[in-house]
């Protein structure tokens, strides 16, 4: 087991000081729309994954002095494990996409269909607390649809990883283009991330805007009235 654990360290980490890896989180960096994954990610079933996790978090409350005989600790390793691989960060197993079927456009809709507000959770990848949340989707259908409950579990899907919002930005709207075979998609996202919020600067005031546009989105008229149509 310490010899697997050994080879996990990545290159971006290793031969650098605490403090230099705390200012590269700081600056909030992302060298790709991708989630930085490991090609072996997927080696270990989840059932694995879990009982590691629950070890190693029992180790961190020990560390932090906590007692683990109490009733209300001595369950929570287990708890922990399993919010981590079965629920919140379920969206790295690209096994849980979900499926997402397309129907004929058979209204002849043309104009653009907005799914807003849709309710978004995550977790900052560089300090693991929340991201919390809303997003706005918008595509012009090139013939095909698909159920408007799919947009949002393909949102809650790129949500449920250790995510900077930018790039979660980006990979719903990649996976939209995908889904609809087009390019004219919209989205934004509106969220609060309590690293901000809940340490460091302690602003509970601010939100994060990003925004994502492309094909017809990118005219100035259509992009316009996404917006305008958001404030209805």
């Amino acid at each position: 087991m310490k010899q697997k654990e050994t080879s996990w360290n990545t290159r971006e980490t290793k031969g650098k000081t605490p403090q230099e890896i705390h200012e590269a989180g700081e600056e909030h960096t992302s060298s790709s729309m991708n989630t930085p994954l490991r090609p072996d990610a997927f080696e270990l079933s989840d059932a694995t994954k879990m009982e590691m996790i629950e070890d190693h978090f029992r180790q961190i409350m020990l560390i932090l002095g906590l007692d683990l005989t109490d009733d209300s600790l001595k369950g929570t390793p287990h708890r922990v494990a399993k919010m981590f691989v079965k629920e919140i960060f379920s969206g790295l197993n690209p096994a849980n996409m979900p499926a997402t079927k397309l129907f004929e456009n058979k209204y002849k809709y043309g104009e653009m269909l907005i799914e807003k507000n849709i309710t978004l959770y995550s977790y900052c990848e560089h300090h693991f607390v929340p991201i919390i949340g809303k997003a706005h989707v918008a595509y012009i259908s090139s013939g095909h649809v698909i159920g408007l409950s799919k947009i949002n579990r393909l949102v809650q899907f790129f949500a449920k990883r250790p995510q900077v919002q930018e790039r979660l930005t980006v990979q719903i709207a990649e996976a939209l283009k995908e889904a609809l075979h087009t390019d004219d998609v919209a989205v934004i996202i509106d969220a609060e991330h309590l690293c901000v919020a809940s340490r460091g600067v302690k602003d509970t005031a601010s939100s994060t805007l990003t925004a994502h546009y492309s094909g017809k989105f990118k005219d100035p008229s259509k992009k316009e009235e996404f917006l305008r149509l958001l404030q209805v």
